[in-house]
């Protein structure tokens, strides 16, 4: 396993910052992110945590889809880049640990090495698929009980969160869903997440649970997704504490991507081209190109 003890310092610092804000009134929005370049940009923003999104970091980095391919190598790769580069508390997906319970355990383990404030955990057979796709299995409750058991021992401190998320909505009902919800807590889970609620109606009720257990909800925000989006304040009345939207800023990025592709390929050029661009000085600085000249500065002299 590479050596992770350099983020271990910081990581410590971003978890207590998520604790502590978890504690306090409102909704945490934690937008996706999907690469380094992403990362970077809502890293600038001072968002109280930020979501590594399974889906488009599978997409980014392989180009395949969020159907259990990449290995857990592949992502705890990723996450160690990720949060080792924000100063904002990185969540990360972990889908069903990557196994059973010895594959849960090393992956907790390799999560919080890397510097993750939290990772979720999915009770999806394995593979697992994206949440929002049909054809979902889930594996025996009791099964994803104790993965959780094992995952709360694996990890170096209460302070990274596990969060229990369970697919059980779309193939056994959201009754079913509450119920295991309601275990995955008692096994010790920090923050619950009923995946593909599919009306206001059953995301009040999955608020409601979380205000009886005292636990913060995850509401997945998924444009055109088989859940509503909503904004801040309906989440808030209905009790959920944290916004993730993993896949908005990579869909805008696509539309934005196609119509410059579609001006090159109509018109052979850029000129002419009426697609709002991100600055290039701006990009320039985004990606700590002022760092690198500073750098050369100090030692052109120093020689």
């Amino acid at each position: 396993m590479p050596d992770f003890s350099s983020a271990i310092p910081a990581a410590i610092t971003k978890r207590s910052a998520l604790n502590k804000r978890l504690r306090q009134p409102g909704l945490v929005v934690a937008p996706g992110v999907f690469d380094m370049v992403s990362l970077r940009l809502a890293d600038s923003f001072g968002f109280d945590a930020l979501y590594m999104t399974g889906y488009g970091t599978v997409a980014s980095h392989l180009g395949l889809p969020d159907a259990g391919i990449a290995a857990y190598s592949v992502m705890v790769g990723r996450v160690t880049a990720m949060a080792g580069m924000a100063h904002t508390p990185l969540i990360a997906d972990a889908d069903t640990g990557y196994g059973g319970l010895l594959n849960m355990r090393h992956t907790v383990r390799g999560y919080d090495a890397a510097g993750a404030a939290a990772i979720q955990l999915e009770d999806q057979e394995f593979p697992k698929k994206c949440g929002h796709t049909p054809g979902r299995k889930v594996i025996p409750m009791e099964d994803m009980v104790q993965k959780i058991r094992v995952a709360t021992e694996s990890r170096s401190s209460a302070d990274f969160l596990i969060i229990a998320r369970t697919d059980a909505r779309t193939s056994l009902g959201l009754d079913e869903a509450l119920r295991r919800a309601e275990a995955y807590a008692r096994a010790g889970a920090d923050i619950l997440f009923v995946e593909s609620p599919e009306s206001e109606e059953e995301m009040r009720r999955i608020g409601q649970l979380g205000r009886e257990l005292k636990l913060p909800m995850v509401a997945n925000m998924v444009e055109r997704g088989r859940t509503p989006v909503l904004s801040r304040e309906d989440l808030e009345s209905m009790g959920y504490k944290i916004a993730i939207f993993p896949v908005t800023a990579l869909l805008a990025a696509l539309q934005a991507m196609a119509e410059v592709y579609k001006q090159f390929q109509a018109h052979g050029s850029s000129a002419g081209g009426g697609q709002a661009l991100y600055d290039f000085a701006d990009l320039t600085k985004l990606m700590g190109f002022e760092d690198v000249w500073a750098f050369e500065k100090r030692h052109a002299r120093a020689g």
